[in-house]
Order: C-alpha cells, then structure tokens, then sequence
C-alpha cells in the first residue's frame, strides 16, 4: 500500500468508526493492524515497516498499518470491526475490552519480563522531591487512557493521600516526553509516566538529572498487549499468535524496545481494572 493510502487510512479512522459495523470476514485478505498514536503517524508507520513485512511474509495476507488520532478513536474503530489486530495499553486495552469483541494474546517481553513500572518525577528546582512535596502543585499525565503516563501514577499519588482537584491539578499533555519535558522546564511541578520512556530520556540527555528528581517508582504492571478480534477464523488465530511469539527480528522489535512477545491472557489486567476502581474510572463508558 503506498504512503499516502496509509496516511489517509490513519487520519480517517476516526470517521469510520463511528460507521455501522458491517459483518466482519473471519479471514480476510487484508489484515489492519493498529499501533499506538504516541508520535506522528507518519513516523510510527515508517519505524514499523519491517513489522508490516514481516507479518505479511508469515501470514500470506496485506497488512495496512493504522495509526489513529488518539486512544479513544483507536478503541472505536476496534469495537466497530474496523481492525483486525491492535496494540494498546493496558488501560486502553481493557477500555477496548469492555466494548468490543477481543481478545489479547501477547505481551510485550524485555529483559525475560512481560512486565513494566511507571515513575512520578518532580522539579527539583521548585523543591518537589517527594510525594507530600506535590501538595499544592500542577502536576501532568499523558493521555488519559494511558497506562504508565496517567492510571498508575494517580493511583500512587492516591495512595500516598493525594487526590486530584484537591491536593494538585491535573494536566494532560498528551505524550510520556511531553510529560517529561513539561516537569522539566516547570510548566509542571509534578508528572507521572513510563519508566522505560524516563530512563532513555536520561540516558538520551533530554532529560537533566540535576533538573528533574525521580520521587517513586511503582510495582510492575503488565506489558502492553496486541489483542485480535475474537471472530477470527481459529487457523488465522493460530498463525497470527505464532507470527509473534517467534518473532527475533531485531529490526521488526527495534520500534517495541522489545526482546519478544510472550503469551497473555485477559486476567493478566485485572490489575488494572483495580486500580480503575480505585480512581472510580468507569471502563464501560
């Protein structure tokens, strides 16, 4: 598919899935395969072009990448059929959940873990270097269906006696770096994201370590999920499910800063559904 097919498949996902449903083929000859809108669509297709060849060579099928505007569109356009595979988050993923017929089937794997954390960072220079330091202060998340970037950090935040509208205000600025960055130049006094995003920001340099004090790091958490369409033709499933479990092509995890993707199932974010309850955050709406 050329560049600009992909391009307007992308920026037009949003209109259609807000279209009827038509009946989904159980083994289509074009698989659509979405992929998190945390940077430019553009980019993201771009740095996955070796994962669209790879499953295309494995499957026997097209496969159109997809990169929505956002989460919300993302999980529409799943519940409406118009996807076939999608990698989410584990907050949007058991958004998804709770409004389309899917299923999740493999998880991110680094370092031997399906696992990850997420961090609270403060502005060392506004003096927040510890969580009874955010009291009082503007603290940013990414997207609100983020994970690492918003449902963890608030949660540890909660836990420590610090709800939001009372002890701090609430931000969101849409991205992990944004959140980062945003702490960082004070715009923010506080922020919460992933910490895989927060180290390679340190370690990138874009991210001063005499600038920004990492306050806590959460317990781990599972890895973002790929998920399919439950209605998949059961050969599809199996093929689809090998595809990833197999796969070692460093180019096709590169994108990921993956190792691999290991088995999961549904009940491995049921943890995320709790910490959902903690915040009262309806999954159903």
């Amino acid at each position: 598919m050329k560049v600009l097919q992909r391009l307007a498949l992308a920026l037009g996902m949003a209109a259609l899935s807000a279209s009827p449903a038509l009946a989904a083929d159980a083994d289509p000859d074009t698989l659509r395969v979405a992929l998190l809108p945390d940077e430019n669509a553009a980019t993201v297709i771009k740095n996955n072009r070796p994962l669209e060849e790879y499953l295309e060579q494995r499957l026997g099928k097209e496969v159109e990448l997809v990169v929505t505007t956002d989460y919300s569109s993302m999980i529409e356009a799943m519940r409406f059929g118009r996807l076939e595979l999608a990698y989410f988050g584990p907050l949007s993923y058991t958004l998804a959940k709770s409004k389309a017929d899917i299923e999740p089937f493999a998880a991110l794997m680094k370092d031997g873990e399906t696992t990850y954390r997420a961090v609270v960072i403060g502005n060392t220079a506004a003096g927040v270097t510890s969580m009874d330091a955010i009291r009082g202060k503007q603290v940013a998340f990414g997207d609100v269906a983020s994970t690492s970037s918003h449902l963890i950090p608030k949660a540890m935040m909660e836990k420590a006696g610090l709800a939001a509208g009372s002890a701090y205000q609430e931000h969101f600025v849409g991205a992990h770096d944004a959140v980062a960055m945003a702490v960082q130049n004070g715009n923010a006094q506080a922020g919460g994201l992933s910490e895989p995003i927060f180290r390679a920001m340190v370690d990138r340099g874009l991210v001063k370590k005499d600038a920004v004090t990492l306050i806590a790091t959460s317990t781990p958490f599972p890895q973002y999920p790929w998920t399919m369409r439950s209605d998949l033709a059961p050969q599809l499933k199996d093929r689809i499910r090998a595809a990833f479990y197999e796969l070692k092509d460093p180019a096709v995890l590169k994108p990921f800063k993956a190792d691999g993707f290991a088995a999961i199932d549904d009940g491995a974010y049921d943890v995320v559904r709790e910490l959902a309850s903690l915040l009262k955050l309806d999954l159903t709406r």
